[in-house]
């Protein structure tokens, strides 16, 4: 199977022009609909479902192929790729996107959940496992979670890298060319380590949609998701920030699943002594860390690909 299914699930929460409500995330499926076992891979934040296609082929590959048992589901989080835009920005936040997933997974129905999430797709894990954990009874669905996989992410997130992600989310980028894209989007990627230039354009593509057409130019692409994502994200302050550490350690501490967390060794959001943290507390993470990468390894490198298909089907 070398192209994923695209399907939708309609949650809770208007999306423009909606008129019952609610919007519709997309995810895209490999894997056979009635696999039991579901790898869950979330993105990050300006990211979108379809940075995970060379992981999901060699997991895919590695289970027995697309008749096997495995089924690797990649969301579109609500406002990116081909999901809904919302008509209230101040929805663009951890808390709904975690019970989207809670709807994703009660249309899933796995009856072996493993979920990897990268940046603010671990956030969201950490969300919806730690309150599955600590307050089941809040969840419309049971979470038969058995692995954890956290890119580059954990419960302290280091402000410097939030302003640094805040110089560029949100901001009206046009480009004439999809290569003209890549090479801009390499500029404020660097942190995602070495690529070849066939890696970047596969990682590039997804990233875009055809800008609507107007009088003074061509065409062109424009980057895929709702510019009103960084709405919530400006509100953001030193203080709101720190206050919310407190209840990710809980939440983090409350996770039973065996956990594998990464980290790029240059990371400007995790920092090693939060990852040793994690290490000593909770589910005592096991922690890897990938030498000339930053914030955050893409799981394209083939040294990281195996980290993760060794963690999540190795013996």
């Amino acid at each position: 199977m070398t192209e994923p299914k695209l399907n939708h699930v309609s949650c809770p929460g208007a999306a423009v022009g909606s008129r019952d409500g609610t919007h519709r995330m997309a995810y895209w499926q490999w894997g056979r609909d009635d696999a039991p076992h579901v790898v869950l891979c979330v993105h990050g934040l300006s990211r979108q479902g379809r940075d995970f296609d060379v992981l999901a082929r060699a997991l895919l590959d590695a289970a027995g192929g697309a008749s096997g048992d495995l089924r690797i589901v990649c969301p579109d989080v609500v406002g990116r790729g081909r999901s809904d835009w919302l008509a209230d920005p101040m929805g663009y936040q951890i808390p709904a996107y975690a019970m989207d997933m809670a709807v994703l997974l009660g249309a899933l129905k796995p009856v072996t959940l493993d979920w990897l999430g990268t940046s603010m797709g671990g956030l969201i894990g950490l969300a919806l496992l730690g309150q599955a954990a600590l307050q089941p009874a809040a969840l419309p669905v049971t979470l038969p979670i058995r692995k954890l996989v956290l890119n580059d992410v954990g419960p302290v997130i280091a402000w410097a890298a939030l302003q640094r992600i805040g110089t560029y989310l949100g901001a009206p980028l046009h480009f004439d060319t999809v290569e003209q894209a890549a090479e801009a989007l390499r500029l404020i990627s660097t942190g995602f380590g070495p690529h070849t230039r066939e890696q970047w354009l596969d990682l590039t593509r997804p990233m875009l949609k055809p800008a609507p057409r107007q009088a003074d130019k061509g065409a062109g692409y424009v980057l895929h998701y709702d510019p009103a994502i960084a709405a919530p994200y400006r509100q953001m302050t030193p203080e709101t920030a720190a206050a919310g550490e407190a209840l990710l350690w809980q939440m983090y501490d409350a996770i039973r699943a065996d956990t594998l967390l990464l980290r790029g060794q240059d990371s400007d959001l995790l920092s090693a002594e939060t990852a040793q943290a994690m290490a000593r507390r909770g589910p005592r993470a096991r922690v890897l860390e990938f030498a000339g990468v930053g914030h955050a390894p893409t799981l394209v490198a083939d040294n990281q690909v195996h980290a993760v298909r060794e963690f999540l089907l190795g013996s």
